[in-house]
């Protein structure tokens, strides 16, 4: 065992329920506290005296200075494995063009497919593996990385691969998702309900049988597929025994009640959804995933996440990070902002950064510091937790710990 400490503050996000709206004065927070790993795992957390004292011949790791102390951060919605760049995009959208402006001269989700076909293995790894280190500084220890790049079958299992060797090169955990429901590639010569069966019947068997994702993600909008075939495209690809998660209500409502409908386990995006849907949606296990870089990447609302957490809905928040709508990768910054513009309380951001978006994942060993729980945490050089989200991103992460050691140094 080790004992890591003193910390200001340890906030444990302990005790908190998995759904609804939370205050601050919820929260637990153990001053002056240590934290006992036991093989990888929380053993204690409670006063560093009194754990010393218990233990006086256990191994310790100082903690220098006042900092705060607080479960590592879960990114459960990211596309980090890709090729090129869409900063041109960027500038077209800021300069007033439409997306469809924009992808008939040669960008949008299309030109990142060109891009990441043309880009090799080590390429992918390269910069993959250097985005997922960039989120472990933020102190993000558990990563969803999406396909969806590749949209056929030797691109899309490239891709998958790709994470799967990325994985083996990082301490993070890395969870694959097959997104080769992205859109209809524009080489793909029949519709969207025959790629959809394409893919069901020549990309997921071989996901399946090399091991590469357990889940399988789908963009229903307009520009994308449509809730029908949507629905069927899911039901098959839960019964091939796939978890299930989609991309809802991003630009028109009303496919987050699919999500609900065949079970997904979350519902991504959400900015278009409709009153009426909340309720649905909140009364529902599939998590309400907020993708606030998405907002301000496109300059588009929030998701509604004071109404969702007020119907007692189950909210995370994630980065969407991607090369074309959500390029900042930064998960701390727009968490903030999005706290600032649907008023959530402090203890409401901190357990959708953690918990609530490990839940999203199907992951229910981490993001609380607690007996049992997986011993990743980070800590910021502050005596106050507040300021993790008052300084809006620009407090950097101290140190990470992943499995009860620090990654930060590496």
């Amino acid at each position: 065992m080790k004992l890591i400490g003193p910390f200001k503050q340890i906030v444990t996000l302990a005790n908190l329920p998995l759904r609804g709206k939370l205050a601050d004065e919820q929260l637990q927070i153990i001053e002056n506290g240590g934290i006992l790993v036991k093989n990888g795992y929380v053993e204690e957390v409670a006063s560093y005296e009194s754990l010393y004292r218990q233990y006086p011949d256990i191994d310790t790791e100082a903690v220098k200075g006042a900092q705060i102390c607080l479960p590592a951060f879960t990114d459960c919605h990211t596309h980090i494995c890709f090729g090129g760049n869409r900063a041109n995009d960027f500038a077209m959208r800021n300069g007033g063009k439409t997306y469809l402006e924009i992808a008939e001269s040669g960008g949008g989700i299309w030109s990142s497919v060109q891009h990441t076909r043309a880009a090799s293995d080590d390429e992918l790894i390269q910069t993959t593996l250097e985005r997922v280190n960039f989120l472990i500084s933020l102190g993000i220890t558990t990563i969803e990385i999406k396909s969806g790049y590749g949209l056929d079958v030797e691109n899309e299992l490239k891709m998958l691969r790709v994470i799967k060797k990325v994985q083996a090169m990082t301490e993070a955990t890395l969870i694959p998702t097959c997104l080769a429901a992205h859109l209809k590639p524009r080489d793909f010569e029949g519709s969207n309900a025959e790629y959809l069966d394409f893919i069901v019947n020549s990309i997921l068997p071989r996901v399946k049988e090399e091991g590469l994702a357990k889940r399988v993600d789908i963009f229903i909008e307009k520009s994308a597929f449509q809730p029908e075939e949507s629905r069927r495209f899911l039901r098959k690809a839960n019964e091939l025994g796939f978890e299930i998660t989609v991309h809802a209500d991003q630009f028109t409502p009303g496919s987050s009640r699919i999500a609900v409908e065949v079970g997904a386990k979350s519902a991504d995006h959400l900015e278009a959804t409709a009153d009426e849907d909340i309720a649905f949606l909140a009364d529902s296990e599939t998590v309400a995933v907020a993708l606030p870089g998405a907002s301000l990447g496109l300059g588009e609302k929030f998701t509604p996440a004071r109404k969702i957490l007020d119907a007692n809905g189950i909210l995370a928040i994630a980065s969407d990070w991607n090369p074309g709508s959500a390029p900042m990768g930064n998960l701390i910054t727009q968490a903030s902002v999005l706290a600032t513009f649907q008023k959530l309380s402090t203890a409401e951001v901190l357990a959708g950064l953690t918990f609530r978006s490990a839940f999203a994942l199907g992951l229910e060993d981490r993001g609380r510091l607690e007996e049992g729980k997986k011993a990743d945490f980070v800590t910021f050089k502050t005596d106050n937790f507040h300021n993790v989200l008052y300084r809006q991103g620009s407090l950097r992460a101290e140190s990470v710990f992943i499995n009860g050691r620090n990654v930060s140094n590496e």
